[in-house]
């Protein structure tokens, strides 16, 4: 597609409705295309800017990586030509939203792109729109979607007043050192730009229990 920074590498018969897309070298497959069978919105847990309900029923575009990235779907450079990708395609529907399946996540098209933007340019890793957070039975925040970048989730609690009002912006924070760090194995101290320390440490199903001020 001329004037895109993406182009159509194949297009098999319109009844099929999927196409392959080719961005930065890297293919994906882009299914529930015109003519072929609608795809329903996927199972989603939480919206950022999105009410659930109002795309309940809207059908979906999906975006899957290419054959030849089998097993690199993980890897962040991957994932980086993937975000830039949705939103190119996005611009052209235009989209209303992203749905990030492995948090079960549905987020707003422009909150999406204003996430992920600043890390596409060298910033944080853009955590709101990649891992959802939930709250936990004991007032804390638990994590969904974590796991996809570092095959681990956690749950963060504080014993104070001042450090329950900070948790949604120490789980950004400590989201970015745990995707820039990797998994956790042993007894950790996390030291995070502007909120401070957070200890954590591993249940054994290889939950992270984080503890902060």
């Amino acid at each position: 597609m001329r004037g895109s920074a993406f182009s159509v590498s194949h297009s098999p018969d319109v009844l099929e409705g999927w196409a392959e897309i080719l961005r930065d070298g890297l293919t994906f497959d882009l299914r529930g295309l015109a003519g072929g069978p609608p795809r329903p919105l996927p199972e989603v847990k939480a919206g950022v800017g999105a009410e659930l309900a109002r795309f309940s029923d809207m059908a979906a575009l999906t975006l899957y990586p290419g054959p030849h990235l089998a097993g690199a779907q993980r890897l962040l450079p991957v994932i980086r030509v993937a975000a830039n990708l949705l939103i190119d395609l996005a611009r052209i529907g235009p989209a209303n939203a992203v749905a990030w399946l492995p948090a079960r996540l549905l987020i707003r098209m422009d909150l999406f792109e204003r996430a992920v933007r600043p890390w596409l340019e060298g910033g944080p890793f853009p955590a709101p729109a990649f891992v959802a957070l939930h709250a936990n039975s004991s007032g804390g925040l638990r994590t969904e979607g974590l796991n996809f970048f570092i095959e681990q989730e956690f749950s963060l609690q504080s014993q104070t007043e001042t450090g329950i009002a900070q948790l949604p912006r120490v789980a950004i924070r400590l989201i970015d050192w745990l995707v820039a760090h990797g998994p956790v194995s042993i007894p950790t101290e996390a030291v995070l730009a502007g909120t401070g320390a957070v200890f954590l440490e591993v249940q054994d199903k290889g939950l992270i229990l984080a503890r902060c001020d």
